[in-house]
């Protein structure tokens, strides 16, 4: 189901629309440093799991990065990829059109779902989890990378002193990203067990302010909020930006910092073999004691 109209965040039709464009013009690829990235690092802690996966998803890869390197490993027999734009699909042996909000899979369907870079833009994030733990067999793996915790901070920061300064008043530029708390409680939520979160920084150095957007614009992730705000920029407004950006966030060389902050979940399907946590009250010894034992060492 789509999500309700208050929790429209984001302008999907939008957002394809662009990233449709810059696939085309052939700029989604030279773009796509954090999606290797990203896959990079999936693909190693999958490596970690000891098990071959009978059917594995590639959620909203983008340029199908990471199902190569799943391929390649020969960990999983069939892997499929999941895009909303067919485009990005053409000549994949194994490919379905469709959305991360409206999963197009039976119930314990699959054993693998892996999303790199996709989720931080979906209206429903709990509705999306969900769906993904229903699609997985019990015991099925889910594995996420994606943009959150202080993400694009500095070009947030610009903007809105920038706008308050010339326009008196500011709109909403950069999306908003999770903590990786709220993420790690989203998975519970969703009924995943052995739930992990844990957080990767990367800092990307550039020239200026305008760089760093124009890799934006080429990954698709320029403005599109539904509350961004229609009305042309005020004057002088990008440059002013780039200004304070430089002022705020430049290093000693002269080039200037973008974070971007990549969370990584992992679950499980819910299965009778997966460890469970003990009882309470079923412990065999006091914490008090244990303290006490090792009250010596220090």
């Amino acid at each position: 189901m789509p999500a309700p109209a208050d929790h429209i965040v984001f302008d999907r039709s939008l957002l394809d629309r662009r990233r449709l464009r810059q696939w085309r013009a052939g700029r989604l690829r030279e773009a796509d440093f954090l999606l290797r990235a990203v896959a990079d690092e999936l693909a190693e802690r999958l490596s970690l799991v000891e098990r071959r996966f009978s059917v594995a998803v590639e959620l909203g890869g983008h340029t199908g990065t990471f199902a190569e390197r799943l391929r390649a490993s020969g960990q999983a027999d069939t892997v499929v990829r999941i895009e909303r734009l067919p485009e990005l699909l053409a000549g994949d042996p194994a490919a379905i059109v469709g959305d991360e909000e409206a999963l197009p899979l039976a119930e314990a369907s699959v054993d693998l779902v892996v999303s790199p870079l996709s989720l931080q833009l979906v209206n429903d994030t709990p509705g999306a989890l969900i769906q993904i733990r229903r699609a997985l067999r019990p015991d099925g793996l889910f594995l996420c990378g994606f943009l959150g915790g202080e993400t694009l901070h500095e070009l947030r920061a610009a903007l809105l002193a920038a706008e308050a300064e010339r326009a008196g008043g500011v709109s909403p530029r950069v999306a908003p990203f999770a903590d990786i708390r709220d993420a790690g409680g989203l998975l519970q939520r969703a009924g995943f067990a052995l739930p992990v979160t844990d957080i990767d920084r990367i800092t990307v150095r550039y020239d200026t302010l305008f760089d760093l957007m124009m890799d934006l614009r080429a990954m698709g992730m320029a403005n599109m909020l539904v509350q961004r705000s229609r009305r042309p920029a005020a004057k002088g407004l990008f440059l002013r930006a780039a200004e304070l950006y430089a002022e705020r966030f430049r290093d000693p060389d002269g080039r200037v910092r973008a974070t971007f902050d990549i969370v990584y979940l992992s679950g499980w399907r819910p299965h009778d073999s997966q460890q469970k946590p003990l009882r309470p009250g079923s412990g065999k010894a006091s914490l008090a004691d244990a303290l006490k034992d090792r009250s010596g060492d220090y």
